[in-house]
């Protein structure tokens, strides 16, 4: 607790709730983006937006609020709601083959948070930097996961290969999102 916490409640309680706010409305961002998928007729991965997204979402909101959303996110798809790719839900989802994607959102969002809030000017690269290493991370926790499921010799064939391009895309576009996201805010900075 802080003097501000102490002498302005009211600051503190409206600042917890627009944080509250903040990871709920990123939780059911990741939600949606999940929506947006393809299934791949050789693969129990299927095409999602939700990589770009909770990506994003720890570059945007930082380790702890990045790491919360997506915690809050995966308590959702566990609990029952529809949240994961294509509609699915509960704990079948989270320890059926894409298991490990989702356990690795959690990993990747916090790391990226972490790279993100190491550096206030951060350049493209270094933003592309960080979102690759948050990706990267997403594969480690989804192919040693996946290979339960498919064996360690068709892992890289079902859930590497074919989403390479793609997620190369994914990463680009994240760059552009949040090199924009950065001059739109240091541009509302510097008018305050």
């Amino acid at each position: 607790m802080n003097y501000t916490d102490i002498h302005h409640p009211v600051k503190s309680v409206s600042k917890k709730a627009n944080q509250i706010a903040l990871i709920l409305s990123a939780s059911w961002l990741i939600a949606i983006s999940a929506q947006f998928s393809i299934n791949l007729p050789f693969s129990p991965v299927p095409i999602t937006g939700q990589t770009l997204v909770v990506l994003l979402v720890g570059a945007l909101l930082g380790k702890n609020r990045g790491t919360a959303a997506v915690g809050l996110y995966l308590a959702q798809g566990a609990a029952g709601l529809p949240v994961f790719a294509g509609g699915k839900s509960g704990l079948i989802t989270l320890f059926g083959p894409t298991g490990g994607y989702l356990i690795g959102f959690t990993a990747a969002a916090y790391v990226v948070g972490i790279l993100m809030e190491l550096r206030y000017n951060k350049s493209l690269l270094y933003t592309g930097f960080s979102l690759l290493v948050g990706n990267l991370i997403i594969y480690t926790f989804g192919l040693f996961w996946l290979a339960k499921f498919v064996g360690e010799s068709q892992a890289l064939q079902l859930g590497l290969f074919p989403f390479l391009v793609g997620d190369l895309l994914k990463i680009l576009l994240g760059v552009t999102i949040l090199g924009s996201s950065q001059k739109i805010m240091s541009r509302y900075m510097s008018r305050g």
